[in-house]
């Protein structure tokens, strides 16, 4: 029999639809986010995706983390960077909160726009965020509204969605609003993962914001 998975599992986030979806999984989700599904999934996108970041990225900061979670990425990152979180799951802040790993953090529909200024952060991260059922490629425009000119962008995209899901269609449609546009291919999960998903990849995204000052 197979081991009995802690709170919600990988199926249930890929079927989502909605935001009000993602509102009540996560509300879920969040007390065994950590130990449950990124332990027994062997999790290790958030590190692929803060190992390109580190990188590429040689300034201070502030960085904006993007559905950040519990705080995953800004974990694998470590110190020495100012990090402000935004996350749809006020109870996935509040446990990345407890870790004390950013400067601030917002709850926020990044669908119905974002409410943060404008060229307020000289990078934008994001770990599993962009897929099916959670964030598609419309939601890049409102986070290069508030990049600064020049700013660094290392986003996931679920490789199976990439083309299917609109998100190379759209980085193509950016035009020259971005530059620098490369990817790079990694695993999601470790050695340790489920069979049915130990092969599925994501697509990193890194590019910049075109300086035309």
């Amino acid at each position: 029999m197979a081991e009995k998975k802690d709170g919600p599992d990988l199926d249930a986030a890929y079927a989502l639809e909605t935001p009000e979806d993602n509102v009540r999984l996560y509300a879920d989700w969040a007390d065994t986010y950590d130990s449950g599904f990124a332990v027994q999934m062997d999790y290790i996108l958030p590190q692929q995706v803060a190992g390109v970041f580190a990188r590429c990225y040689a300034g201070k900061g502030p960085v904006l983390d993007v559905g950040a979670g519990t705080g995953l990425v800004a974990e694998a990152l470590g110190s020495g960077l100012v990090i402000d979180a935004l996350d749809i799951s006020a109870e996935m802040l509040a446990m990345a909160r407890e870790k004390r790993l950013y400067r601030d953090c917002f709850e926020g529909d990044l669908t119905a726009g974002l409410e943060l200024p404008a060229g307020a952060y000289d990078a934008v991260i994001s770990s599993g965020t962009f897929t099916h059922g959670h964030l598609g490629p419309d939601a890049i425009d409102p986070l290069l509204a508030v990049a600064a000119p020049g700013a660094l962008f290392v986003l996931s995209v679920n490789d199976a969605h990439y083309e299917g899901q609109g998100f190379a269609a759209k980085m193509a449609a950016l035009g020259g609003r971005i530059t620098g546009l490369r990817h790079e291919i990694v695993d999601i999960y470790g050695a340790g993962a489920d069979p049915a998903h130990a092969q599925d990849k994501a697509r990193v995204l890194v590019f910049r914001v075109r300086d035309i000052s």
